[in-house]
Formats: structure tokens, sequence, C-alpha cells
């Protein structure tokens, strides 16, 4: 977190902030609570704590500081959060607002970033046609490339050269420019300073990025010759930095071509790689566009759904492609999208499939594209394989979060039947708790989990002080659960004490990424009144031990009991000397009870 953010958040109250967007009553000395704002409900389970400065519902499970309240209600990300909660704190901004001639001067540097990216896209074209580039030309052949296709999406190639692009815009403008471009790089000297500019891309063949009116604004180059015992080549691919033009999580690849034909279609054909995206939309489909790699955001989506509601996702079957088309299906299902995923035979790219099966053949599989919840419940059956309860409940909560986002209750509950009725879940109770998480939007089954116990509730108080009178406290309990974890590994709160017991973070609910263990963190600090002293976290961890140690000698007995039919064997003798080992350490610690009273 920056400065200018802990600032704010130490500042902010975020009481206040939360009931300028909801109602709360207060409830209790620290507490205040409300209606969630984030699912439906009529009776408030969402809880905000005005000391330790957080919120927590306990009907959707969501937690956060200020800033994430903010920015799940804002719809917006950290920064723009960390801004809108400063203006409500009347907290100036660290940074001066533009004024017009700055303004101006902005416009003036994205046109001549524009300029200077046209130039270069023409100047690796000339240096695909030029001898240099025979070898890009023979892969670009070796591709299904023709001339026609090359020069549709300006294909180039950067020769291996360090400075023969910076030699032909240098004339154009000033180095700072050039180094906002991001078409070249600078090695950081001594002093701190960046040393002199040489060309980002070389050796290799260039793919122009265009914006949605056709302007190129980026661009990722392939390496030629790359292998994978030649690491100094660099990347595979490598692509363009952001800048004032680029920015990758709002750029979609081969829309300025493909809108048309998304709009006629009806559809578009969402695909992974650039390489896949030409090669389709050369033969003749092209209502094709790609996230160069990455898993589709928010920003995308908003421009996509411009044209068109409907997507086919067509993302390569390895891992990295198959997490992205997850992560993409979430995303789009919730912003409203009609889905359908195509799964090409002998795990092959929609490139390499066109062009050894065919157009036709790949249509084919377009047309066959599979419903997103047939696609995840197969998925669902074969990350989590077998019979056990055990598995299936993986399985539901792989599928639940994707569920959820579906914004449709009878759509939500059909996914949910579908997910039961293909997983095989026999049982009753199992399918009722899919099918009210389905129904309820949550990301995961419920568990029925036992009451927090006194020791449980003590340690967790204990392990989240922040006052520095309690620090004592703190240490004593982080100690005992670091050194020994077999004492405390029973407890339903052990994930979430061994986080707290390492915490670097001053927020103690930063320190716990499990929600359902935050859940139960929050559930104790809600219910706070003083941090513990130090003998009843001293007390507790004996009981602790006491426990562990009571347990060893009940699981002694049965082996003690066979081992006894032969009193003089070196089995029965290493149990009995165990026996009296632990006989001795709760004997010293109920000797320490007496001597505390």
């Amino acid at each position: 977190m920056s400065d200018f953010a802990q600032t704010v958040k130490q500042q902010a109250d975020i009481v206040k902030i939360v009931e300028s967007y909801i109602r709360l009553r207060k409830a209790g000395a620290t507490n205040y609570t409300g209606l969630c704002p984030f699912h439906k409900e009529k009776s408030p389970s969402f809880n905000v704590h005005a000391v330790r400065q957080f919120f927590h519902c306990f009907g959707c499970g969501v937690s956060g500081d200020v800033f994430t309240f903010v920015g799940k209600m804002e719809n917006v990300a950290f920064p723009e959060a960390v801004r809108i909660v400063a203006q409500k704190c009347g907290i100036p901004l660290p940074r001066q607002e533009f004024s017009s001639p700055e303004q101006a001067a902005e416009a003036r540097l994205r046109t001549k970033l524009l300029e200077l990216h046209e130039t270069a896209a023409a100047w690796f074209e000339e240096q695909l046609s030029s001898p240099a580039g025979t070898v890009a030309r023979e892969y670009l052949a070796g591709r299904g490339m023709t001339p026609e296709g090359i020069k549709t999406f300006r294909i180039g190639f950067a020769p291996d050269s360090f400075n023969a692009l910076r030699d032909r815009l240098s004339p154009m403008t000033d180095q700072e420019t050039l180094r906002a471009s991001g078409l070249f790089s600078a090695k950081e000297q001594g002093d701190g300073s960046q040393g002199p500019l040489y060309d980002r891309f070389r050796k290799r063949v260039m793919f122009p990025i265009c914006n949605e009116g056709g302007r190129v604004i980026a661009f990722t180059g392939r390496i030629l010759g790359a292998t994978a015992e030649n690491e100094k080549s660099g990347p595979k691919y490598l692509n363009s930095p952001e800048t004032p033009l680029y920015s990758k999580g709002r750029i979609l690849f081969n829309l300025d071509k493909a809108r048309a034909a998304i709009r006629q279609a009806g559809f578009a054909l969402l695909v992974e790689g650039q390489m896949d995206c030409i090669s389709v939309f050369l033969r003749g489909i092209q209502n094709v566009i790609a996230t160069s790699g990455t898993a589709f955001t928010e920003q995308q989506a908003a421009i996509l759904k411009r044209h068109t509601s409907n997507v086919v996702v067509n993302f390569d079957p390895d891992s990295a492609g198959a997490n992205a088309a997850e992560k993409s299906i979430a995303l789009l299902t919730e912003e409203g999208f009609s889905i359908r995923i195509v799964t090409l035979e002998d795990g092959l790219d929609p490139d390499r499939y066109i062009r050894e099966q065919g157009v036709e053949a790949y249509m084919g599989a377009v047309r066959g594209a599979r419903p997103q919840a047939e696609y995840l419940i197969e998925r669902a059956r074969v990350a989590f394989p077998g019979a056990s309860a055990e598995q299936k409940v993986k399985a539901m909560n792989f599928l639940l979060p994707h569920i959820r986002r579906m914004p449709e209750a009878l759509a939500r509950e059909q996914f949910a039947a579908d997910a039961a009725q293909k997983l095989g879940i026999d049982s009753a109770v199992l399918r009722e708790e899919l099918r009210q998480a389905a129904l309820k939007r949550r990301d995961r089954v419920e568990e029925r989990a036992t009451p927090l116990t006194g020791v449980e509730k003590l340690l967790l108080r204990a392990l989240a002080v922040a006052d520095p009178d309690g620090e004592t406290a703190r240490r004593l309990a982080s100690g005992a659960v670091v050194q020994h974890p077999a004492w405390f590994e029973h407890l339903g709160t052990f994930a979430a004490l061994q986080a707290l017991a390492v915490r670097q973070a001053t927020d103690p609910m930063d320190a716990v990424e499990d929600a359902a263990q935050r859940g139960l963190l929050a559930e104790v600090l809600l219910k706070e009144t003083k941090p513990p002293e130090e003998n009843e976290v001293a007390s507790a961890i004996q009981e602790l031990q006491e426990r562990v140690i009571e347990k060893q000698l009940r699981e002694l007995r049965g082996p003690l009991i066979e081992a006894a039919r032969d009193q003089g064997s070196a089995e029965w003798t290493a149990l009995w000397e165990r026996k009296l080992e632990l006989d001795r350490e709760l004997q010293k610690l109920h000797r320490k009870d007496k001597e505390s009273v």
C-alpha cells in the first residue's frame, strides 16, 4: 500500500464512508450492522467494526477495508477507490490536476506517438521485403501466410539491430518521446539514470496492434530461431509495454477489422493468440478477436458488449489456456454474455487445426460449440475424478463461482441440477446444498462448522492484537503456534491461527486469506471487548498442551495392551517408557496449574 493510501486509510472513518452508501445502525460499543449491498437479504448480516476499521458480511462472506468496500460499490480498481475515499474525507490528492496547457501537451504526445507507430509499422513492412527479412518470410510461409494476408495485417520484420529503428525515428522527435513510445529499451546506469535508447524489438516477426479505429498503437514481436537452450534470445513473444497509447487490458486484437462481421454473425469468436486470430480471419471467419494470451478484463468486456452479447470461446487446450478460458467465462458470464466453448480434437490450437483439418472442419467445430455449463461440468469431472463425497464437494465448489455469476436465478438452478446429475451426486443432502448455494449465489457449499471454543476465540483475539499494551500476549501466542503447531492443528481455526502468527500486515484481516477462516476471525473481533491478558493466553496454551498429551495417552492404551503379552519385549518397553514420559509431562502441567492458583 502506498504512503498516500495508508494516510487516507488512517484518516478515513469506515462507518461514515459506508453510511454514505447504505443505512447502518449501532449494534454494540464498536459495531454497526445493516443490509449487505453485495447480495439480496431481508435480515441484516453486514457488519462494520468502527475501531478496527473493517467490514464483514456473514451472509455472502465478503469482507475488507474501506478501499475494498468503495471499490466494490463503485466497480473501480484500488487506485480509483483511494481517490474516491480521499475526496469523501476532504484529503487533497497528491498530484496536481491537469491544467489546459498540460492537457494540450498530453494530446500532442499522443498524436506524436501515433505518428511514430505508423512510421515504425511501415518501416517493419519494408524490412520484411528486404533481403534481411528472408527468414521471416520463410517462417510466415510455413505458417500458411500469403502475401495478401501479410499485407492485410501489416506484418513486418524487426532486423537484428540495436539502433536501426532508433535511427529511423530519431529525426522525428526528441529522446523523451521516443522513450515514451515503448518501442525502445534502456539499461539503468550506475547513478540510477537511464542509459542510451536501443531497439526493443530485434530479429522478430512484427504484428501491429491497432485500436478500434484501426490506428497502430503497439506491437507484438515473435522471435525467430529461438530454442529452449537459447534463453538470451528473450521471450518467444515480446509485447509493447504500457504506454499513453496502449493498455493491454483495454484492447481486443483485430476488433477494428472484425466489428462488422461480429454484428452480422451475431456473435464474436474469441481466441487466445494473435496468430490464431489471423489464421482464422484470413480463411473467411472474420468475426474473430483475440486477447493476446490473457484472460478477459472488465474493460474488454465493456468494449465487446457494444457489438454483441454472444461469445464463442476457443482458447488453447493446455492448462494455461484452460485456466484463461475459465477466467474469461467467469467474467463474461457476470457481464451478461451468452457463452459457448469450442474444444478442438487432438488438443490442437485454432491456427494448427484450421491448417491441418481445413476451414470447413473448423467451422463445424464452432457450430458445435458446447454451452458453458456443459463445458465446465466436464472440466469439473476431469479435475476431480472419483465417487467419494470429498471429490464431489470439490467439483461442486469448482463450479459454484461460475454458477454464482449467472444473473438469472432460473439459469443458476438449472446449471446446479445439470451438475448434480452429471457428477453423479446421489446424496439428497449434497444436491440440496448445491441447489441452495446456486440460488443464494454462494461461491462454496456451506460446511457445517462447530461453534468456536473459548480457547480459539481467545487465541484469535491475542494474535490480532495491534495495541502495544497487548504485544506480550500476542508474542506468547505467536511463539506457541509457530514452535508447537501440533498443539493447535486439531482446531477448526488452525489456518487462521497460523496466518496470524506470522503476519506482517498491520491489519489482521488482511493476513487471513481463506474466506471461511476470515469470517471466523471477523465473528470473534466483532464481539471483542478488550484484548486478552498474558496469563489468559498462557492458560489457554497450557490447556491445549494438556489435551494433546491426554490424546496421546489414550492412543497408547491399545498398543500397550497388545504389547503386554510380552512385557519383556523392546516394543513394550518403548511404549511403557513413552507412557511414563507423557505422565510426567502431564503431572508437571497440573502442578503448574496449582501453583498459579
